[in-house]
This record gives C-alpha cells, sequence and structure tokens, in this order.
C-alpha cells in the first residue's frame, strides 16, 4: 500500500553508510529502525568551527580552527604520559596532545613539516596553547573537506557521532521529491520552505537559532508531523461514522430507581454529559465519545446511567476495568444502584474460573445477564453476549484502540463510550483522542472535602512518623506511597520493602505492603484488608494510583514527591478525601530540588484543579513526560513539542477537518499528496480506510 516513492526512506538502517550490523542496532535504539526515523531525528546543538583566529588570538575555552606547521613529534617517554605533537604559526606554538594513542599512526597522519588544519577546543597552559585530542586535523589543500558547522545529535553509548553525522548525511540524499501536501498561501504566509528543503536545513543548522522549537524549519516539520496525526484521527472518525449504527433508546424506569438511591443529586457536568451520551445512543450512528473527569468527579455514575439505557432498550451493556482491582470495585459500588433499579450486575475477572465462569457465560449468551463487569477476560473468544449495546472502557489510556474496537466486535454496531480519570490537556486529547466527542465533568460530587496539601522535607521523616502515629490513635487510615520497590544500586529512593520494614518497628503488624511484583491474589488480599480496617498503614507503589476506593483512609503520604509527575501525584491524591472527615496530603521530598520540580511541588500545594495541574504539567515536562505517554499508548511526537506548537495543532485539526470534509477519499491532486504524508508519518492504518484514487 505505501507508495513506491517511500520505500527508499523505509529500507532498515543498515543500508546506510558505516552502519553494520552492530552500529545499526545502535541507530535502532537511538532512533528506529527505518531510514526515516534517522531523518526524524534532529540535531540538538551545533559546534562552530568558523572561528579561525592565529594561534595567539586563540582564547582559552573556546572551539577554533587553527592553520599551523607542524614542527616536531615527542612521544612520552613513560606510557602513562601524553604524546605531543609542536605546531606553529608567525604567533606563537601550539601544541597537540594525545593519551593512548599509537605514535607510528600518529606520525604518518600528521607529519612533520607539513601545513594541516587543526580544529578543538583551545586551553592555555604555563603560556602555552594546547588542544587535546582535536577534534580533527587535515591538510591544507584538504581544508573544505572540514565541517566548520557540525551538528550535535542526541546519541547513545557506542555509537560514534562521525559515523551518524555520515549516516544522516546519506539519509538526506535519500530524500525524494514529494508532492507539496500543505497550502501554498498557508506556506507563503508563514515563511516556510518546503518539506525537503526543511528537513536538510534542520541537519545542517547555521548556528543556535535554527535548532529552536519556533525556527521556521523546525514549525514546517511539526505542522507536517501534526497534520498527519489529526489527519490520521479524522479518517478514522469518518470511516467509523460510515458503519451502520442503531438507535438505543430507553424508557427510563431503570434509570429513575438508580437515581432515587443516590444519597446526592447528579452535578450540572454529570446531567449535561448524560445528556450527549443519550442523544448519541439514540442516533443512527455509532456513539465513540469519551467523558473525562477528576478523581472523584461521578463518572461511575453517568457510565452506569449509560448502561441501565441499553438495558431499558433490551439490550446489554458491560464496562471494562483496566485491573481486576478497579473491575471487582466498581461491581461492588454499582450493586446496591443496580439493585435498587432491579437489574442484575455480572463480575468476569481472569481468575474466574471453571463452573462459576461458564454459569456467567451462559447467561450472558442467552441474554439473563443484561450487565458485566470485567477485565482483558471479556476480550478472550468465548465470551459472548446475546446482544451487546454499549461498551464502556474504564482508564483508556491502559488500553489501545485495538482492544477498544475488539470490545465493541462483541455485539451489533456498539457504542463505546471511553472514561478517564487522568486529566489530559486540551492538546493531548486533541492528539490522543480527536477520533472521539469529548465530554468534561468539571465539578466534584457534593460531600467530596478538599484535600490540605503540605510540602515538607525528607529529612524530617520522624517528625511525619509521629504524626502518622497520632492520626492513626484517632482511628486514620494512611497510604504511603514510596516510587520503588527494591532498593537499587542505581538509586538512592527509598524503597518500598525498606519503609514496610522501617514502619512496623512503630506500627507492628497493622502495616501492610502492596507493589506491582505481588500476584493480583495476595495484592488484593491486602487491599481489602486496608479497606476493612484490619491494617492502619498502607505501604504502596503507585499501584494504588487509579481507582482504589477506602473512605476511611485520610492521609496521604508521599516520599520523592519530586520524582512523580504532576498528573501522577494528583491521582494519588484522589485516593483520600473520600469520606466524611478532613484529609491531608504530605509530598516529601529531597532538599536538593530542582526548579521545575519545586515549581511542580507548589502548582499542587496551590490547586485540587487536574485540568489546571495537567496544563501545568504540559508546561514544565512537555508532551512525552506527561502521563508518562511513552508508556501509555498516546503518541509520541518526533518533531512537534505540544507546549510550544499548541497553535499549529489547532491549525492543522481545522486543516484536517476542512480536507476530509471537502474531499474524503483524498482524491483531489492535495489529497494524494495528504496519502504519501500519512505513509510518510506511518499512519498506514488510516490511510488504509481511503476508498481507492
Amino acid at each position: 500500500m505505501r507508495p513506491a516513492i517511500l520505500f527508499p526512506l523505509f529500507k532498515p538502517v543498515t543500508a546506510l553508510p558505516g552502519l553494520g550490523p552492530r552500529l545499526g542496532k545502535l541507530v535502532e535504539k537511538l532512533a528506529g529502525a527505518h531510514v526515516v526515523d534517522l531523518l526524524w531525528h534532529l540535531p540538538c546543538g551545533v559546534v562552530d568551527r568558523r572561528f579561525s583566529p592565529k594561534i595567539a588570538q586563540a582564547p582559552h575555552g573556546r572551539i577554533a580552527t587553527l592553520t599551523v606547521r607542524i614542527d616536531s613529534h615527542a612521544p612520552p617517554v613513560n606510557p602513562r604520559h601524553p604524546y605531543k605533537i609542536r605546531c606553529t604559526d608567525e604567533t606563537g606554538v601550539l601544541e597537540l596532545v594525545y593519551f593512548h594513542v599509537r605514535g607510528d599512526w600518529l606520525s604518518k597522519q600528521i607529519p612533520a613539516g607539513t601545513t594541516m588544519v587543526v580544529s578543538g577546543k583551545v586551553e592555555w597552559f604555563n603560556d602555552t596553547a594546547q588542544i587535546t585530542h582535536p577534534d580533527a586535523v587535515v591538510p591544507v589543500d584538504a581544508k573544505e573537506e572540514l565541517e566548520l558547522v557540525e551538528p550535535v545529535y542526541p546519541m547513545t553509548a557506542g555509537l560514534p557521532a562521525k559515523t551518524l553525522r555520515k549516516a544522516v548525511r546519506a539519509a538526506l540524499d535519500d530524500i525524494p521529491t514529494l508532492d507539496e501536501w500543505q497550502d501554498p498561501a498557508w506556506l507563503a504566509r508563514r515563511q516556510w520552505p518546503s518539506w525537503a528543503e526543511a528537513l536538510r536545513r534542520a541537519h545542517t543548522p547555521e548556528d543556535e537559532g535554527d535548532l529552536a522549537a519556533t525556527a521556521p524549519i523546525r514549525c514546517r516539520l511539526a505542522y507536517d508531523e501534526l497534520l498527519a496525526n489529526q489527519l490520521a484521527l479524522m479518517l478514522v472518525r469518518a470511516s467509523q461514522r460510515r458503519l451502520a449504527g442503531r438507535a438505543t433508546e430507553g424508557d427510563g424506569r431503570l434509570r429513575q430507581a438508580a437515581l432515587a438511591a443516590l444519597p446526592f443529586s447528579l452535578t450540572g457536568s454529570q446531567a449535561a454529559s448524560l445528556e450527549d451520551i443519550y442523544a448519541d445512543m439514540a442516533a443512527e450512528r455509532r456513539m465513540l465519545r469519551l467523558l473525562q473527569g477528576d478523581v472523584g468527579s461521578g463518572k461511575t455514575v453517568v457510565a452506569l446511567m449509560a448502561m441501565l439505557n441499553a438495558v431499558e432498550s433490551g439490550a446489554q451493556a458491560a464496562l471494562m476495568a483496566p485491573t481486576e482491582i478497579l473491575a471487582r470495585q466498581h461491581a461492588e459500588s454499582l450493586a446496591p444502584l443496580c439493585k435498587a433499579a432491579g437489574v442484575e450486575i455480572g463480575l468476569l475477572t481472569g481468575r474466574d474460573k471453571g463452573k462459576a465462569r461458564q454459569a456467567v457465560l451462559d447467561r450472558l449468551a442467552s441474554g439473563e445477564l443484561p450487565l458485566l463487569v470485567g477485565t482483558h477476560a471479556l476480550f478472550q473468544e468465548d465470551v459472548a453476549f446475546k446482544d451487546l449495546a454499549l461498551a464502556v472502557i474504564d482508564e483508556q489510556h491502559r488500553f489501545g484502540v485495538h482492544q477498544r474496537l475488539q470490545l465493541s466486535a462483541k455485539g451489533r454496531a456498539v457504542d463505546v463510550l471511553v472514561m478517564t480519570a487522568t486529566p489530559i490537556p486540551r492538546t493531548l486529547t486533541l492528539t490522543a483522542y480527536g477520533d472521539m466527542d469529548v465530554s468534561r465533568l468539571t465539578e466534584k460530587p457534593a460531600g467530596r472535602k478538599p484535600v490540605q496539601t503540605v510540602t515538607i522535607a525528607l529529612d524530617r521523616l520522624e517528625e511525619v512518623v509521629h504524626g502518622i502515629q497520632r492520626k492513626v490513635a484517632e482511628g486514620a487510615r494512611v497510604y504511603w506511597v514510596c516510587p520503588l520497590v527494591d532498593e537499587s544500586e542505581q538509586s538512592d529512593l527509598a524503597a518500598a520493602t525498606e519503609r514496610h520494614a522501617f514502619l512496623r518497628a512503630t506500627f507492628g503488624d497493622r502495616v501492610g505492603l502492596v507493589h506491582g511484583k505481588m500476584r493480583g491474589p495476595d495484592k488484593d488480599a491486602v487491599m481489602a484488608a486496608f479497606a476493612e480496617g484490619s491494617l492502619d498503614v498502607l505501604v504502596a507503589t503507585t499501584v494504588i494510583e487509579v481507582g482504589v476506593n477506602v473512605p476511611e483512609a485520610t492521609v496521604m503520604v508521599i516520599e520523592h514527591a519530586e520524582r512523580f509527575g504532576l498528573a501522577q501525584l494528583h491521582q494519588l491524591r484522589g485516593r483520600v478525601g473520600r469520606g466524611e472527615k478532613p484529609s491531608s496530603c504530605l509530598l516529601m521530598f529531597d532538599s536538593n530540588l530542582t526548579e521545575t520540580a519545586r515549581a511542580r511541588l507548589k502548582t499542587l500545594r496551590d490547586t485540587e484543579d487536574g485540568f489546571v495541574i495537567a496544563e501545568e504539567d504540559l508546561r514544565l515536562r512537555g508532551a512525552g513526560e506527561v502521563l508518562g505517554t511513552r508508556q501509555s499508548g498516546l503518541p509520541g511526537f518526533r518533531m512537534a513539542d505540544l507546549a510550544v506548537h499548541g497553535d499549529l495543532l489547532a491549525v492543522a485539526r481545522d486543516d484536517a477537518r476542512l480536507v476530509v470534509d471537502r474531499d474524503p477519499d483524498l482524491a483531489s491532486p492535495r489529497g494524494q499528496a495528504l496519502r504519501t504524508l500519512l505513509y510518510l508519518f506511518e499512519r498506514d492504518a488510516a490511510a488504509k480506510t481511503l476508498r481507492s484514487g
């Protein structure tokens, strides 16, 4: 399917000169497997060799390119001493200094009596200029071969910089001539070059200014990447909408009964989101909606109302959670409301086996069981619904799009509602969920208490433990979060296992421990003991980040808070403040804080608004790190930086929408060029949704 003109860019990197199997593996690790990946690997700095003084005028510590006469070689008497080459010009003496090098090789490369051009960092010792291990030494008649402005790339151990630069130059030679996919008037207004020229200039910067994310050449490349992303999402959305849908509309009787059993009334944004969801479900096209809500904003209740709407119409609904703990918790929290509505709700996880599991499957297939909560177990082939009309997916960023489609394939024209408690900045919402309609829950349900957030230095640990003792004596339950499971030589972080042992000295066997390496049933048993009150303190890694609900827990201690992302800290803080009593969150930090870490902790102290926190996290850390996007299935960009190019993303979205509205099959000349753009940025799946043309 990929156009033949792009074939040279999708050759393996080992096809480039100098990259055999060993170095090729290092380049793959650094940039990617294909030639095009190396082109997306842009320089992060420049070495400017254009400064060309006489020896006497060369300042200490600056890179200079000098034309000198090679006078003599002085091999070391002791092999531990350096090898020195004396050079001169009419103003003074320069020594070239080499350690651990073969003298016979040097005397051949830099013969005495010749004139050479030498480049490197000049340092002055005892009134003599020196360059230790010069970057380049070439005969004066080969001066043109010297790269006077040299790009510096992000590197990996074992890969020579010179080899990488040579491979990039060869990759640039492979750039084909492609038809322009951008609007000419837009390019002229922005004063942007063509794609090929922008890429060549990005790899041959003239100065530091060319490296800036705001430089025209970088903006052009960033916009291409953002346009490919937005166009792909628009095409996937359009193809989903072409699929046959179904109208699902209940009579409201079950929903009224469930709402009457709620101890509070719905918030304004819950009611507004439900209106959108009911309208989507009643339409003849498939619903694909994202429900974003901060910790404790009441997404689960909204999901239940949508599910009951499906049941009222005679169909079934399923809710899928990323972990067994979360699935069981959803089933338990929804059970009383389902009971009030007279609707049965089932649970299916990987742990369910034998007759009990088969009984759930039989009742699901016959339609007797209208509601099901489960984990990845719902994907299994033997899980069959009689008539699945709605699939709700919790914590979408833990699942891939293909899993979303897998679940919706379990029924006929299934509506999909995706939920996340992770507040996502608007720009990331566009890049990750642009194929969906979005609803936001912006209020907390009545009765939710604000959480007092305090920052405290780690060297006051004893003081914190005494404070926790007082709280536990008053009946409080405490989460204590540590970033690592085991102490490692590379890290000075407090380990959860070590902290557990330390706290047992004070609290005895009333301290529990949960971490990611534990077996599911063992983890659940400790969580259950904490929830029912037989444990006072729960030491944990971030496995408790999402969804764990213990209203009696009123204190959250987070060690090395500076090592966590803002969104993650906000998620953890959301585990407390769920009951009637006032709650507090202690952010313990290392005294050697960076300015960014200090700003992060201040933001968390100043606000509980998850969306404000998410925007600030994006500004401070950049899109690649927010929410751990590299692990979460959110798209990573190679050239676009959403903290800088957010305005370009909005333009790319409008451009993509306009293109798909006017030319849904990308059949026009610009459309054909945009097809190439999709393949260039490996959005092949989106390109395949197009009818041929």
